[in-house]
This record gives C-alpha cells, structure tokens and sequence, in this order.
C-alpha cells in the first residue's frame, strides 16, 4: 500500500504495482479488509481526504486482483502450524501458506515474512528482476 501515500514512495512497491498490466496479483482473502482499514485510517489521520480515498479505491478496483477464499481445513491445517513454528500471526503466516500453496513467490517488505519464507522456501519478488 505504500505507494498510496506520498511520504512513503518505495521503489520495490511501485515495481510490483507495475507488474500487474501484464498479470495477476493473487491475495488472501484477508488482502480486502487489511487494504480497506490502511485507507480508512489513512482518511481518519488526514494523510488522505475522502475524494483521495474514492480515487484510491476506484484505482484498486481496476486492478487484476484474485482473492483466494481459503478454506477452514486449509488455514487450520496449513496456516495455524506454520504460524506457531515462525512465530507469525495467523494473518502473516497465510502469506507465506498461501505463496507456497499457489506455487507463486512472495512479494513482500516484512522482515519477518521474508525469513519465514526462506525457511520455507517460497521465493520473493526480488527487485533486482523487477528492474529489468
């Protein structure tokens, strides 16, 4: 979400926002009320106003996003143990459960989902591939 916000302008998000013309961003079911709480407190803390969180919305609207619905017996079985052994939250813990469970690397700033996902062997969305 960062580069939503002016002050926060980061190389590797505009990168991986770059990505999706040419495909698909997969997302945990998750992805939708985390996305909607970041703007909402964006517009509660005056970073945005109302007309900048419409446009934003509309803008992530068009995008392709798929939203993976997960089941109950895939998060107990695959989230809640990888959580416990990587000392995640369950929501950090699916990102890497859901990466490893599509077959699809990771992009992600997170200190500790990147060492999560390396113990897993998922692979990252490197910048250095996103430059080329």
């Amino acid at each position: 979400m960062s580069w939503c916000f002016a002050d926060e302008v980061d190389g590797y998000a505009d990168a991986v926002l770059d990505l999706l013309p040419d495909g698909e961003a997969l997302v945990r079911s998750i992805w939708s009320l985390e996305v909607a709480n970041v703007l909402f407190v964006a517009e509660r803390r005056q970073r945005i106003n109302g007309a900048q969180l419409a446009r934003l919305v509309e803008l992530l609207r068009s995008l392709p996003v798929i939203v993976d619905g997960g089941t109950l017996d895939r998060i107990m079985g695959a989230v809640v143990p990888l959580a416990r052994e990587h000392k995640l939250s369950a929501y950090d813990a699916a990102c890497p459960e859901f990466a490893m469970h599509e077959g699809i690397p990771l992009a992600t700033r997170d200190a500790r989902l990147i060492q999560a996902a390396h113990r897993c062997g998922v692979p990252l969305v490197q910048k250095e591939s996103l430059d080329e």
